[in-house]
């Protein structure tokens, strides 16, 4: 993987990192072989396209909304979001938790052209579609925003409860 050295890599790498850059930082595996940084540990990893169990179609608006803006999925489940922009605005769907989607909202803010490519987001030209594959390995929420400058401000969030396997109940038997 090259990584140039521009005001786009660094706010990645200070996204990603928790705003540390060790040593290290630069050079990052690929997503996808199974490499996961901090801060995505905590929101699951990179789905594989073919292990998708469905796929959960999301709508975002000059409104700044999503539709739906929270959605459900089971701990390991792997989803493929294709994620639509229905406005005439350049919208992004960014996986992540709360402390890394406000500081990346701030980020974009200070570079408003930044270009993303993780595997945790995508950004969405007007009238066109994205896809975004991921594999939820912790229980409780993940959220998701679009960090457009203003638009995180605007409301531009939603939220993936994820739940835990839910375990057969106990038989009669079992219960004595």
């Amino acid at each position: 993987m090259t990584m140039k050295t521009s005001s786009t890599a660094v706010c990645t790498l200070l996204l990603l990192t928790g705003g540390h850059l060790p040593g290290t930082a630069w050079a990052s595996g690929n997503h996808a072989g199974g490499h996961t940084h901090g801060a995505q540990a905590a929101i699951g990893k990179p789905g594989i396209e073919k292990q998708a169990s469905r796929t959960v179609t999301i709508d975002m608006t000059d409104d700044m909304r999503f539709s739906p803006a929270e959605v459900t999925v089971q701990k390991g489940e792997t989803i493929r979001f294709t994620v639509h922009n229905s406005g005439q605005l350049k919208h992004e769907f960014v996986l992540g938790t709360e402390k890394a989607l406000k500081e990346h909202a701030e980020l974009m803010k200070k570079f408003p052209g930044m270009e993303h490519a993780e595997d945790n987001m995508v950004s969405v030209a007007p009238g066109q579609s994205g896809d975004v594959i991921w594999q939820f390995t912790q229980s409780g929420k993940v959220l998701f925003a679009c960090l457009q400058p203003g638009h995180y401000d605007a409301g531009m969030k939603g939220f993936v409860a994820v739940d835990r396997k839910k375990l057969k109940p106990a038989t009669a038997a079992a219960s004595r």
